[in-house]
């Protein structure tokens, strides 16, 4: 038991100490023992020597970055080397006054800076805290305030303006998430650089009550306890004190200005030291300062030799900078070619083979609705769009190229779905679109008669002076881009099915794999392919059915991929698991479905022409038979419209599908609907029946 326990608990114990956590809580835990426990004069030095290199340390780091954020645990690195500084000076302090001295390298501190001189020391000592408290500290801490402040108030502004890029297809969905990512890191960091100065500033406060304590302390000390003369004590415990501070006050001051370099920084692609003299090497400049400052060597009673150096220091800069401007122009202008004009390589022409899933092209005149400095503008409006078509669909709509196109007239615009035209239509920017409704008071409105391009409703464009009067009367009143984005968005809903990639219900498929790997395994691909499932999915787009609940739609698939691969055939299975989604999918505002359905001689006509082909059940029925079925049909259809309800024909199961593919061209927006596909609870309500002559098929 004892064996096991053992081999269990030292690979544990080591994993723990080669973890990077816990070696930060060993280091923590040992800074707030070293306030406590006295500590040896060599430990000290130890000490003092690793506060001098992680300061040093720092402020390299500082210069090397390119952006602050690179640096994002400087805020929580700088509270613990201030905890580390402070923990030393208790340590020292207490060094000082138990035993009189801390470490040679206090002393050598003490000896190097002051002479062996307190007051120099002091002085010294004084001078440093000014220039770290008063200049570099407050600087600091003032930058990271207005900072912090700032990019809070960008936060929003940033946020929306990747959504645009992303709309516009700037950029995918992996490069807008990077993107936000970043600027919460640069919220963050700021955010944390504003409190962390206030650290620095405490400390250079503490550094200061802790001299003046262990000065006073060591009078007491040395004179009481000691038996030290006032000169001894003052001689003995001053010089160890100010040299003491002197060591740690030192680091603290390199700390400090990587604090300033930090939240100064702007964002570049080269360090601070290549940029600041990317920017500083101007020709002009360095010449006329080098010849100033020789220039001054002239006056009477000023020393030649430093002013002469200095000079022609900066003209020899000046001649650096000149010869480097002076580069073969053939190199320059090499470097400066812009991409579209440099010669294309076959990966480059690849790349205009590529064809956008969905594209809006708008004329110049329309331009202004696509402004990103607008209150409401198209881009913002598509990110609408794309979390309703996820919600009513449950795809995910791809990126919307939205480009200007000189070839439009100015006020059209144009939807493409992978690179052919479906639709366009034309706005009126500066007026607004009124629609007529059920409660409309004819007449008396002034406007352009024109057609909504979404629905092809009558309409009238108006100017703003009309709106108000037109509402009144009972016209639905919309602005420009309202009457592009509803444009859009039925497109997008009727042309779900040619959205739907391979790649994307493999994307899909992957989700739910990771989630609910039962639904796939033994499914994909063993028994259908990714090109299968997607058949299926876009016979269900292509009647408006969500596939939002894909799990539920593969455990259908599952059941019936053993013994048919006919994407229409499971399409219409996974209809009938889906009944209680479609019947409340088209449920009215009464809460019923509003139906019409074919006579029981037209069903038994048409069971009877059902034949078996290889692409499913057809229907073998004459021409003129089938005309007439779409005639009457469509004669109920405008009787279940003019009441105001959707236009649904209820039919058995076995006649929805030929029934949907024979109307589907003349009577687009009928939906042909199964007896098996009405929930349990749902309330149907019949408007009539499709009656015909019997004709021969």
């Amino acid at each position: 038991m004892t064996t096991t326990t053992n081999e269990r608990f030292l690979p544990a114990v080591t994993t723990l100490m080669k973890s990077q956590d816990a070696s930060m809580a060993i280091a923590i835990l040992a800074i707030i023992v070293m306030m406590v426990i006295p500590l040896p004069p060599f430990l000290l030095d130890l000490l003092m020597a690793v506060n001098l290199a992680l300061s040093l340390g720092f402020i390299l780091i500082s210069m090397y970055v390119k952006q602050p954020t690179d640096f994002a645990s400087f805020p929580t690195a700088l509270l613990l080397v201030t905890l580390l500084r402070l923990g030393i000076n208790v340590a020292t302090s207490r060094s000082i006054l138990l035993n009189g001295q801390s470490g040679k390298v206090v002393t050598a501190f003490g000896n190097l800076v002051m002479g062996g001189n307190y007051v120099v020391g002091f002085v010294v000592f004084l001078i440093l805290m000014v220039i770290q408290w008063v200049v570099i500290n407050s600087g600091a801490g003032r930058v990271a305030e207005v900072g912090a402040r700032f990019t809070l108030d960008a936060l929003p502004g940033k946020q929306l303006s990747i959504d645009a890029d992303l709309n516009a297809g700037i950029i995918d969905e992996q490069e807008a998430k990077k993107r936000r990512k970043d600027i919460q890191k640069e919220a963050d960091f700021y955010g944390a650089m504003d409190g962390a100065s206030k650290f620095v500033k405490g400390d250079a406060i503490a550094a200061i009550i802790i001299i003046l304590v262990n000065i006073v302390g060591g009078f007491i000390i040395g004179m009481v306890q000691g038996g030290f003369s006032l000169m001894e004590a003052l001689q003995n415990y001053s010089l160890q004190t100010v040299g003491a501070g002197l060591a740690v006050q030192i680091p603290a001051l390199l700390i400090s200005a990587s604090a300033g370099l930090i939240v100064t920084r702007s964002t570049s692609d080269e360090s601070l030291g290549n940029d600041l003299f990317g920017q500083v090497a101007n020709f002009n400049v360095l010449m006329v300062a080098g010849i100033i400052i020789a220039m001054v060597a002239l006056a009477p009673g000023i020393p030649k030799f430093p002013f002469i150096i200095v000079g022609g220091g900066l003209m020899g800069g000046a001649f650096l900078v000149w010869k480097e401007d002076q580069k073969p122009a053939a190199m320059v202008e090499e470097q400066a070619l812009p991409m579209e004009t440099r010669p294309e390589t076959p990966a480059d022409m690849m790349k205009m083979v590529v064809v956008d899933p969905l594209e809006l092209e708008v004329g110049y005149g329309l331009i202004p609705l696509i402004d990103e400095g607008a209150d409401d503008n198209l881009l913002r409006r598509i990110t609408g769009i794309r979390r309703q078509v996820m919600k009513e669909l449950g795809i995910v709509l791809p990126i919307v190229r939205v480009r200007d196109n000189l070839q439009l007239q100015p006020q059209y615009y144009r939807i493409k779905i992978r690179g052919e035209e479906v639709t366009q239509g034309e706005l009126r920017v500066g007026s607004h679109l009124a629609i007529p409704g059920s409660q409309t008071t004819e007449g008396g409105i002034k406007g352009t008669p024109t057609t909504e391009p979404a629905f092809g409703l009558p309409a009238y464009w108006i100017s703003n002076v009309e709106k108000g009067r037109a509402e009144l009367m009972g016209y639905t009143v919309v602005n420009p881009i309202s009457v592009m984005t509803t444009h859009l968005t039925e497109v997008v809903r009727t042309h779900a099915k040619d959205l739907l990639s391979r790649q994307m219900v493999s994307d899909m498929i992957d989700q739910i794999r990771a989630s609910q790997p039962a639904a796939v395994d033994g499914l994909v691909p063993d028994l259908l392919g990714i090109g299968e499932v997607q058949q299926v999915l876009q016979n269900l787009l292509k009647e408006r059915i969500p596939i939002r609940d894909l799990s539920n739609i593969l455990e259908v698939l599952a059941g019936l991929a053993p013994y048919t691969q006919d994407p229409k055939i499971l399409a219409e299975a996974v209809r009938q698991k889906m009944a209680r989604t479609i019947s409340n999918l088209y449920k009215d505002f009464d809460g019923a479905i509003h139906v019409f359905t074919l006579s029981p001689q037209i069903e038994e006509t048409l069971k009877k022409a059902l034949v078996s082909e290889n692409n499913g059940l057809n229907l073998q029925i004459d021409a003129q038979y089938a005309q007439t079925l779409i005639t009457a049909t469509g004669l109920q259809m405008e009787k279940l419209a003019r009441e105001n309800h959707i236009p649904i024909l209820l039919t058995p199961r076995e006649l929805r599908l030929p029934l949907r593919e024979l109307m589907e061209h003349s009577l687009p927006k009928l939906i042909v609907m199964a007896f098996s596909e009405v929930s349990r609870d749902a309330k149907v309500m019949a408007h009539g029946v499709v009656e015909l002559q019997p004709a021969n098929v």
